[in-house]
């Protein structure tokens, strides 16, 4: 028996060998097909070679898991074609560097080369460190759940309130609003201001949820318990904070709205005992949109190079060498920001209706960056050089994160748009889901529902795509927003082939992004909530609801996270609640 198990994975290994190296000529072939590659001299050859081939493991844990597409990193070229120039949308873009403005763009040199790894090494701990996840976007879980009656349960619910600015009261959770979850090390917690049995409970998995009350909340995942006391900042958070990829004990959180204490920015928190090191992005002389500084994105952070990625509403994009030093066994930590890179922008349609500025969270394929804007542009950024790609057209206000999805040997994203009223009409406007080539920008397929609008609540997509694997792995889901009427809207189930729709799931607007589940078999469920208050479990396949519970008399804005079985998700009536998926 022990041999014939030998034999068994021994021929599984070779198939495995096969299969990468079949793929790899593949890969070969079609760039001589095509022209696409680097002529002998080129400085891009070497950057393409790998230096060492996968684990065997990693191979086999990938093609297991989604037929390898998750382990695959197509050595895509970015490029424009005619209609995605940046010429045809940009009027210029600048770089700034420690306070001094470039002369040029082409002037700028990187310290260290910006080179990110796959969506799922983003990080290897036990969390959820970023919105939806990581640099693909794609992933807002941590695990497995154990789903068999396929039910929600609510666990437990923690208090938040609310912030008055000026004019404005921001209360309990906003867009895009999900929560962080991670699971310390017991030896960072030692050294963590939490509470003694915090520090002393094994496995302990800590729910760390920046709200609009401009509060920051520490929670037990498994009891709702506090595990230390909240830390009070007095700015509304209106999107995701951020963690640091490696572990290290610092949030990455920015303001989305100015408050009796200032102008909104951008705060570097130690997570050892909850001060603030750094803040920036407070009234920048280099924007282009005067003094407004609010950030509703989620950060990256490049491991490799201690790069902080941070865009801003603002028009900058932040590139900030963070010099972190961190001493796990002493529990001390401290950065030194640096070589501060800012890079702006200006659009031929950038006015006082189409606004500069960046709401969503960046996208980051190797050295490439893709973001959308508030001015109705998808843009392609090489990192290194700062230079612009391509740039695509996305007609309106876009407040939808894109996701990377790679399928075979392409790279794609999946994005949308909003409808900001007055912009396109005042009535009704499309508003197409679109699959993007991330090496040109041109659009493969769209998909567009009609759409009201309204002065502050817009309608069509603001949440998120969830990118469907395992058994869901033919389609996407995306959440439309007031579509059928101004206070509907519906969850909508394409093909990633061809845009069809599968199934749509009609309910009130939601602005929240839907997160797919699966069990350890690989079975599928969607879940998402909605303005009306409603958390709702669909089959993937087939769109029927398996079951519905009602979190809130109020609206649902910000987007859940989900670590194993249990999901978090705040609401805008003021609480933070733990559900349990059965």
């Amino acid at each position: 028996m022990p041999k014939l198990l030998a034999w068994i994975v021994a021929i599984i290994i070779c198939s495995l060998l096969g299969l990468f190296i079949y793929w790899r000529l593949k890969i070969f072939t079609n760039d001589v097909q095509t022209g696409t590659l680097p002529p002998s001299d080129s400085s891009d050859v070497d950057n393409d070679v790998p230096d060492s081939l996968p684990a065997i493991s990693d191979l086999v844990d990938n093609v297991l898991s989604d037929g390898g597409s998750s382990y695959y990193m197509p050595d895509i070229r970015p490029h424009c074609v005619s209609s995605t120039d940046p010429s045809n949308y940009v009027s210029y873009t600048d770089v700034n560097v420690d306070g001094v403005t470039l002369d040029s763009v082409s002037d700028y040199k990187p310290k260290a080369e910006i080179s990110f790894n796959k969506g799922s090494n983003y990080t290897n701990i036990d969390g959820i460190v970023t919105f939806r996840g990581n640099n693909y976007r794609n992933d807002p879980t941590y695990g497995c759940a154990n789903m068999s009656s396929f039910k929600l349960e609510r666990e437990w619910s923690v208090t938040t309130g609310g912030l008055t600015s000026g004019d404005s009261t921001w209360t309990g959770s906003g867009w895009t609003g999900q929560p962080l979850i991670m699971k310390w090390p017991s030896s960072v917690r030692q050294h963590m201001n939490m509470y003694d049995w915090a520090k002393e409970k094994d496995d302990l998995v800590e729910v760390i949820y920046a709200c609009m009350d401009g509060n920051i909340y520490f929670i037990d995942l498994e009891t709702g318990e506090l595990t230390r006391d909240t830390m009070s900042l007095g700015y509304t958070f209106k999107g995701s904070g951020a963690l640091d990829p490696r572990g290290y004990p610092i949030l990455y959180v920015g303001a989305g709205y100015n408050s009796n204490k200032g102008v909104a920015r951008v705060f570097v928190v130690n997570l050892l005992d909850c001060s603030v090191m750094y803040e920036f992005g407070n009234s920048d002389s280099f924007s282009l949109r005067d003094s407004l500084s609010f950030f509703d994105s989620s950060a990256l952070v490049d491991a490799a190079t201690d790069t902080l990625i941070y865009p801003g509403e603002n028009g900058i994009l932040y590139l900030i060498n963070l010099g972190t030093k961190y001493d796990e066994e002493k529990g001390t930590l401290s950065i030194n920001p640096n070589n501060i890179v800012k890079w702006r922008y200006l659009t031929k349609r950038s006015s006082t209706q189409y606004w500069l500025g960046m709401e969503d969270s960046c996208v980051v394929y190797k050295g490439y960056l893709y973001i959308m804007d508030n001015g109705g542009h998808f843009f392609c950024l090489d990192l290194n050089t700062l230079e612009l790609v391509w740039v695509q057209d996305s007609l309106d206000d876009s407040n939808s994160t894109p996701v990377l999805s790679v399928e075979g040997d392409k790279v794609y994203l999946y994005a949308s748009t909003s409808f900001h009223q007055g912009w396109r009409s005042s009535s009704t406007a499309p508003v197409p889901i679109w699959k993007v080539d991330a090496e040109t920008g041109e659009i493969i397929w769209q998909t567009e529902y009609t759409c009201y609008s309204q002065e502050g609540v817009s309608g069509g997509v603001q949440s998120t795509i969830a990118v469907g694997r395992e058994s869901l792995s033919d389609y996407i889901y995306v959440t439309v927003s007031k579509t059928g009427g101004p206070y509907d809207g519906v969850l909508a189930c394409l093909s990633k082939k061809d845009g069809k729709v599968m199934w749509e799931h009609v309910a009130a607007y939601a602005w929240s992004s839907p997160v797919c589940v699966y069990n350890s078999d690989g079975t599928g469920r969607v879940l998402y909530a909605s303005s009306g208050g409603k958390l709702y479990m669909l089959d993937g396949l087939t769109g029927e609801t398996n079951d519905t519970i009602e979190l809130s008399t109020g609206c649902i804005e910000a987007s859940p996270a989900v670590y194993n079985s249990t999901l978090v998700i705040g609401t805008r009536s003021c609480t933070i609640q733990g559900i349990k998926l059965k």
